[in-house]
């Protein structure tokens, strides 16, 4: 026992040690784990706001990537700024990675400095199984430069399909158990984090902070992607706080505060007629405040694939726009085809103890394909007001399944 309580003091004196500068270390006992320590100073990164840091970071990536060990802490400094252009973090790396961001992360803060403007991310973490970030750090991303010049950029988002401002700040591709926590996101070009097929993410206490007139600034964004849970996070921003889109399950969503936004949503799916499937969906105790939407579904005419198994329990609505929303004629165009060979079939789909205010008059919108119903809708324990002193109202296209004690009453959906 003496022995172990002096290695467990010692390791942790050289982890603080490591955090001032003092980097590579690594550190075991006969019987413990193996501790390895990379700090990105010691790879040439400065730290002053104004150098560009991504090569020591690079640097510093594959000395951590490739050691062998129980763990490997990858350490960026607190009190000092980091300016990184487009990076990728690439595995499969020897050990899990334990990136600890106490500083700030900033992106370079004009589009010349970016130089090669097709980059659909800025950070890049890929094929990498077991990478946890954390710390406390700040990742700004500098996005305004990026929303003004929305016609010099010709990318599309996997999501919406239509052209967007700039790159992800934080991608993660082919990984496995993930985890996120106690990060702070602040203004990227376009989405603050998206999860694309990877297994196993947790993502807990991130504030994600953006504008509401941001556009395309989605908090988290899911695709291709299963196991996933995201709990106790604070998420303003120009777009969908979360949105989960194509080939994603098993998902469970907790107690966020979202809003400015446009809401929690599944999807946009089908877009361009292809075939989504999505299913496992939960969402309980959030609070949305002042979004343009609440709780929605959203798919284009034309898709194919299913949306089902879907649960949206315990939200609170503060002065929300569409509080509760089916749209299966989605379209963030002027005009769009009007498609009705096909449609993603939505149903098991449950909304329930679900109260606050709407802005809307029609609070309940369950607008699904005249090709393909939306089956076994069920709405239970609902209480939505008006925030502006009207009748609130429900409307129905195709919808069928039942409602109990509403307000408003929801007697457009079909048995």
């Amino acid at each position: 026992m003496g022995h172990a309580m002096q290695f467990s003091a010692t390791f942790f004196l050289i982890l603080g040690m490591a955090t001032i500068g003092l980097g590579k270390i690594g550190l075991s006992d006969d019987n413990g784990p193996t501790i390895n320590v990379v700090n990105v100073l010691d790879f040439g990164a400065i730290g002053d706001g104004k150098a560009d840091d991504t090569q020591a970071f690079l640097n510093a990536w594959k000395e951590a990537c490739g050691k062998k060990g129980d763990i490997v802490y990858f350490i960026i400094e607190k009190e000092k700024i980091f300016l990184l252009k487009a990076i990728r973090f690439d595995g499969p790396c020897q050990s899990p990675i334990h990136i600890q961001v106490f500083g700030t992360i900033i992106a370079p803060n004009s589009i010349e400095e970016w130089g090669d403007q097709s980059h659909d991310s800025w950070m890049v973490f890929f094929n990498i199984n077991g990478i946890k970030i954390d710390g406390n750090g700040i990742i700004d991303g500098q996005g305004s430069i990026w929303w003004q010049q929305v016609s010099k950029n010709h990318l599309v988002d996997p999501l919406d399909g239509y052209g967007n401002q700039g790159p992800d700040a934080m991608s993660f591709s082919l990984c496995g158990n993930i985890t996120l926590d106690r990060l702070n996101f602040l203004n990227p070009p376009r989405r603050h984090v998206t999860i694309t097929n990877c297994i196993g993410a947790n993502l807990t206490n991130i504030q994600l902070t953006a504008p509401e007139s941001s556009p395309n600034t989605d908090g988290i964004g899911i695709s291709f992607t299963t196991n996933v849970q995201i709990h106790n996070c604070n998420i303003q921003t120009g777009d969908d706080c979360i949105a989960i889109g194509s080939n994603s399950s098993q998902i469970k969503i907790s107690n966020i505060a979202c809003g400015p936004g446009h809401g929690i949503s599944i999807g946009s799916l089908g877009n361009k007629g292809q075939t989504a499937q999505v299913e496992e969906i939960e969402v309980r105790d959030c609070t949305l405040n002042g979004t343009q939407n609440g709780v929605r579904i959203k798919t284009w005419q034309g898709g194919k694939g299913f949306a089902r198994k879907i649960l949206f329990a315990g939200i609170t609505l503060n002065a929300v726009r569409n509080p509760i929303f089916i749209d299966q004629f989605y379209c963030p165009h002027a005009t769009c085809s009007n498609i009705t060979e096909s449609a993603v079939e939505v149903s098991d789909v449950a909304f329930m103890t679900i109260s606050g205010t709407s802005t809307s008059e029609t609070a309940i919108i369950l607008n699904c394909s005249e090709t393909l119903a939306c089956t076994n809708i069920s709405l239970k324990d609902i209480y939505i007001t008006s925030a502006n002193l009207i009748n609130v109202s429900s409307q129905c296209t195709n919808a069928h399944g039942t409602s109990e004690n509403s307000v408003p009453p929801v007697d457009c959906l079909q048995k």
